[in-house]
């Protein structure tokens, strides 16, 4: 296996970026009580700092071996599509006419499920907001999934002040579900858009593939984690209407117009995710619109996003070089090998980054890439990493969390159920 300095560099900056995510709630605690240094330990603390501040290490590393040409080299040669798409997408659904329509939807849903099974209204809602939310993403792409039941979520459960295994049982089966739940379609998951084109897998292709075996596992996911958490459900039914009967006092019903023309940018956006200049011009008329139209919106999600998408172009920094060690490993692995070693592998890199030194594979069968790939979803929820939307959860969720931290090791034991249902679904139907 050869490699340069810098990818040895590279892969040793790796490890202890994907080290410190698991330390982050070890760092929120150090700067509660220490006030000296607690701005720098708070900021090593978020989870979203980590794989930037790790990237800049390694340009600075770059930059002492190689020189500055090199490193201005690399970083010019990266691509930043994704995390500028996830930043633009996620300004644009976590708007509240987009919210408030998402709500109403769900909200009406979830009347008649209470009516058809009998059962709480809230617990209704959550089950719908866990399912049929993730699915949706195979529309309107992950990250905008995960933006809207994020937001969601946090007003049905996490500002109720539940329990931790409540939170992060939410928590784990919402990353599981927003992973797989993108694949009823070749665009809307990181880790397929990566591989669609050179595989030729069409729209057909991954309905019939992962589509219904995606449906049962996301349905089972909820259903489950609906059953075992009722009880805390039914406690915050009554927090629940009563927040229901403050907000149609305090809000006015957004008009339908407004929410049109959100859903007109969100669908634009959509439309052109791969080219930035388009969706990034996109974005700042809506932002000029929202401007100009305050009266039926909420502060834009600005700073959450940015966060995002810097946590997201470490991570294609860094993920780059890591591609002398994944791609040799990947080559030799049985199809099965490939499953479980991809979704091993993905908690620790990026999944989208795997499938793609996949595709660079010549030769391989197509057990071999529905292996990679299905091990590559299903194994999207278990770290902040795994999946590119991921972050975006944390981001909208984290200050609900202990010390406004969310323990990675705590999120992969509560992942671990859902991704064993997410593996039954691929492997066994």
């Amino acid at each position: 296996m050869n490699f340069t300095p810098t990818e040895l560099g590279a892969s040793v900056l790796f490890v202890i970026a994907v080290t410190h995510t698991f330390c982050t709630a070890y760092f929120e605690k150090l700067a509660a009580h220490s006030k000296r240094h607690s701005g720098l330990l708070h900021m090593l603390g978020e989870v979203e700092i980590v794989f930037g501040l790790w990237a800049a290490v390694l340009i600075l590393f770059i930059w002492a071996i190689d020189g500055f040409a090199s490193a201005k080299q690399y970083l010019n040669e990266r691509n930043y599509t994704e995390p500028m798409f996830v930043f633009a997408i996620m300004v644009v659904a976590g708007s509240k006419p987009i919210l408030d329509f998402a709500t109403q939807i769900l909200n009406w849903l979830s009347h008649g499920a209470h009516r058809l099974v009998r059962t709480e209204q809230s617990t209704a809602l959550y089950f719908l907001t866990l399912s049929i939310t993730p699915l949706l993403g195979s529309l309107i792409t992950e990250p905008a999934a995960m933006t809207l039941a994020a937001f969601l979520l946090r007003d049905l459960v996490y500002r109720h002040q539940p329990s931790i295994p409540f939170m992060f049982g939410t928590l784990g089966v919402l990353f599981v579900n927003i992973s797989i739940g993108g694949t009823l379609t070749n665009f809307a998951a990181p880790p397929v858009l990566m591989v669609a084109n050179t595989w030729q897998w069409d729209n057909a292709f991954m309905l019939s593939n992962f589509g219904l075996k995606s449906c049962l596992a996301i349905l089972l996911n909820s259903l489950i984690v609906s059953v075992l958490f009722r009880k805390n459900l039914v406690l915050l039914e009554v927090a629940r209407l009563q927040q229901a009967q403050q907000a149609s006092h305090a809000h006015k019903r957004t008009p339908i117009s407004v929410t049109f023309i959100h859903l007109l940018f969100l669908c634009a956006i959509v439309a052109v995710a791969h080219d930035p200049v388009l969706f990034i011009w996109l974005l700042l008329f809506f932002i000029g619109y929202t401007v100009a139209y305050p009266k039926h919106q909420s502060p834009l999600i600005l700073r959450e996003a940015l966060l995002v998408g810097f946590f997201l172009a470490g991570l294609v920094v860094l993920g780059k070089l890591q591609a002398w060690w994944l791609q040799p490993l990947l080559t030799q692995m049985s199809p099965s090998a490939v499953f479980y070693g991809s979704l091993a592998l993905t908690a620790i890199t990026d999944n989208a980054a795997l499938t793609y030194l996949g595709s660079l594979v010549t030769g391989t069968s197509a057990e071999f890439k529905l292996a990679l790939v299905g091990g590559a979803v299903a194994g999207g929820g278990l770290t902040v990493i795994a999946n590119a939307p991921n972050p975006a959860g944390i981001a909208i969720l984290r200050n609900y969390f202990p010390n406004a931290a969310v323990s990675a090791t705590y999120l992969l034991l509560a992942a671990l159920p859902p991704t064993l249902v997410a593996i039954a679904a691929y492997r066994l139907l």
